[in-house]
């Protein structure tokens, strides 16, 4: 076995949680490769050391004193140092930063630092070999994230290194200036190892144990979900599930290759299992619920609009020209409705509705306001009849307008549209739908 193994921030936060972490490591000898984050909080008031590093560059970007923000910062560092016994003094690495700092080196640089030396931590703990990350993952001029010429790179450095720890969050442009993923982005350094060396499986520890079913927020301890695919967590990722960095499944689905979320604080505990195939049914008929709050519905009527060439991407072109994305875009045989996020189209409502009566020339123009989206994802789905029913009746039973409804052909997920404060009690009758009869 061939395991990469990714540590997030709340499991690198001291050094109570780093030898939790090399007790997890050292326990199977497969798990050759290690993605650190840089240390999350220590507890609820704390300040993740990233945040620290983002507000200790702006300063030095303004030109003022950021000296005693880089102390601080070194502090959490050393304390984890301290704690772990080790040899480390990391004063030639906060000279540069501060040099770096000075120079203006670029925000990307300064958050980088975090999983930089966390890194370097790793490695002396465990004495692995440290791998920077800039010389090994790759993004265009523009900021696009190469992954050919990546996979090639990892692959190639690693192929004669038998333990290795290579920080997440970043990589390098071409001129050698350091560029990182968005926030979250050491999800995705994980996959890009493990797609790099062949790993057998991409296990991911963060404070959970993997994915649940609702929102923990919403639901009273809501089931964990056991085997979820790639298609369903992007489904969900999408609409507001944010256990994994939703990209992160990109590289390893080239090569078919597991990923396993994990508990540092519970190892024991089996997680869940994100496949981009199985055989395996789920327990219940969905797999999971996730939704977001604050869309817009723009209501577009016109007579005889099914029979009107181009009318679908006339509308659209009108939402494209004020740089407004739309989420979903159900239609009848004369209304055709846009949802949209609605702080995004609040300040451009009144452009969007001169260019939909220059454009399309239609009868009627309704916009709703306040509502919230849910979707409803599960590969049971396809299998079992009636599951738009029970949503229906379950929502009936509690109330809930039902204000949109959209199924893709692939019966993968529907998407139900309820107004903002009638959310928490539409996922709620949901889950008791589909989990908690089943019970």
């Amino acid at each position: 076995m061939n395991k990469v193994v990714k540590f997030g921030g709340s499991s690198l936060a001291s050094a109570e949680q780093f030898k939790k972490v090399g007790n997890i490591i050292t326990s199977d000898d497969a798990r050759r490769y290690v993605v650190p984050s840089a240390p999350g909080k220590r507890f609820s008031e704390d300040t993740k050391v990233t945040d620290m590093l983002y507000a200790c560059y702006d300063l030095a970007e303004r030109g003022k004193d950021f000296r005693r923000e880089l102390k601080a910062i070194k502090g959490r560092y050393m304390e984890i140092i301290k704690g772990l016994k080790l040899k480390l003094t990391f004063e030639d690495e906060f000279k540069t930063i501060a040099e770096n700092f000075k120079a203006k080196a670029g925000k990307d640089y300064a958050a980088s630092r975090g999983e930089f030396l966390n890194g370097k931590i790793m490695a002396a703990y465990l004495g692995y070999e440290f791998i920077d990350a800039a010389e090994v993952i790759f993004f265009d001029k523009d900021g696009t994230f190469l992954m050919e010429k990546t996979n090639k790179a990892m692959a190639k450095r690693l192929e004669k290194v038998e333990k290795a720890v290579i920080p997440g969050f970043y990589g390098s442009y071409s001129d050698g200036r350091v560029k990182t993923f968005s926030r979250g982005g050491s999800d995705i350094t994980g996959s890009i190892v493990a797609r790099a060396v062949k790993a057998d499986v991409y296990e991911n520890w963060t404070d959970v144990s993997g994915f649940l079913v609702a929102d923990p927020r919403i639901i009273d301890s809501p089931v964990g979900i056991e085997t979820i695919t790639y298609k369903e967590l992007r489904e969900l990722s999408y609409m507001g599930a944010t256990v994994l960095h939703e990209d992160a499944i990109f590289p390893v689905r080239k090569e078919g290759i597991p990923i396993n979320i994990k508990n540092t604080n519970a190892p024991d505990d089996e997680g869940t299992w994100i496949v981009e195939s199985t055989a395996k049914k789920s327990k219940y008929t969905i797999t999971g619920i996730a939704g977001k709050k604050g869309f817009c519905a723009i209501n577009v009527d016109k007579d005889m609009m099914n029979s009107e060439i181009g009318f679908g991407r006339k509308v659209l072109q009108v939402f494209e020209d004020n740089d407004i994305s739309f989420e979903h875009m159900p239609s009848g045989i004369d209304t055709l409705t846009v949802f949209v996020h609605q702080d995004e189209f609040m300040a451009k409502e009144q452009k969007v509705v001169a260019g939909l009566h220059r454009l399309v020339n239609p009868d009627v123009i309704d916009i709703s306001s306040d509502l919230a989206l849910i979707a409803v994802v599960g590969r049971g789905m396809k299998a079992t009849r009636g599951t738009a029913g029970r949503i229906f009746a379950a929502l009936a039973h509690a109330n809930v307008n039902v204000r949109m409804i959209d199924q893709g052909s692939s019966e993968l997920n529907i998407i139900i549209g309820v107004s903002n404060d009638e959310f928490e009690a539409a996922i709620k009758a949901i889950y008791d739908i589909f989990v908690v009869a089943q019970i």
